[in-house]
């Protein structure tokens, strides 16, 4: 067990969350847990928060300590322990916010990723004329060179969508967001036309909501749900003006797993939603 030199990844801060929700169920306090563990309460607690390196076997036998006899969701957090090589997203922690590094090892690691969106193209579907555009309309503007560095990486996390084992991805999005013209016609029907060919992939699912399908659950954020290797492990990702915000526990998990369901329910079938975006792409 080592500290870590870099800040923790999104991956070992929910490592120690779970290690500590385990330990909380016990209503073992972090000094208790130090003493039976051979370790001080500020040791534990930084593995708490993803700071310190722990083995697969510390963590089974932190588990054992904290009476956990579920089986595969031990095993699940043995794969998220050690010195992990990092990604290729790690690269750019000096030039882009931690959020947007978070988004991209969610990306990677999810077994599946579901997203909702009202008003926006899901930005793994985006072209980078519409990237552009998208950052083009931000208030402030960022600035030219910043544009385009996000634009590589929005492009680079579109990766997982292609490949000998590509990422199953369902793409639940509202009618309003296909006739939003970023970047002028040409540009929207490019878009259009791209989201049309990526949901004829096998592991591509697109959806839309029409128009007139009812009230719809939230506040219209985007919701990006990503799957972990057992559902315990999974993460939410709300869209917000200040970044990500990331949600686990179990109540948040379960909202939004409903939430998505909803939505899903008023959309049409796949069929019928690549129908309804040839038709739109036709009228700009």
């Amino acid at each position: 067990m080592a500290p870590t030199s870099r800040p923790p990844t999104v991956r070992q801060r929910r490592l120690g969350a779970e290690l500590r929700r385990l330990r909380e169920r016990t209503d073992m306090s972090a000094t208790e847990a130090g003493t039976h563990f051979g370790a001080s309460q500020s040791r534990v607690s930084s593995i708490e928060a993803g700071r310190y390196a722990v083995s697969a076997d510390r963590v089974r036998a932190l588990a054992s300590l904290y009476n956990c006899g579920d089986q595969e969701l031990i095993e699940a957090l043995t794969q998220m322990t050690g010195r992990q090589t990092r990604g290729w997203w790690e690269q750019d922690r000096e030039v882009l916010p931690t959020g947007l590094l978070d988004l991209a090892e969610l990306e990677h690691h999810a077994t599946f990723v579901r997203v909702a969106t009202m008003v926006h193209i899901p930005g793994l579907l985006q072209t980078r004329d519409h990237a552009r555009a998208l950052f083009d309309s931000t208030v402030p503007p960022p600035p030219a060179h910043e544009v385009e560095h996000r634009l590589s990486y929005r492009i680079k996390r579109q990766g997982i969508l292609h490949g000998e084992d590509p990422t199953p991805f369902t793409a639940i999005i509202h009618e309003a967001a296909l006739h939003l013209e970023y970047g002028g016609p040409a540009v929207a029907r490019a878009q259009l036309r791209h989201l049309i060919d990526m949901s004829e992939r096998d592991n591509i699912n697109v959806v839309v909501i029409p128009f007139g399908a009812g009230p719809l659950p939230g506040s219209g954020q985007p919701i990006d749900y990503f799957g972990g290797s057992v559902p315990q492990l999974d993460t939410v990702s709300l869209d917000t003006d200040l970044g990500a915000q990331l949600l686990d526990a179990t109540a948040h998990l379960a909202k939004y797993r409903s939430v998505l369901e909803r939505f899903e329910s008023y959309a049409l079938k796949q069929d019928a939603s690549r129908d309804l975006i040839h038709h739109i792409a036709r009228s700009i």
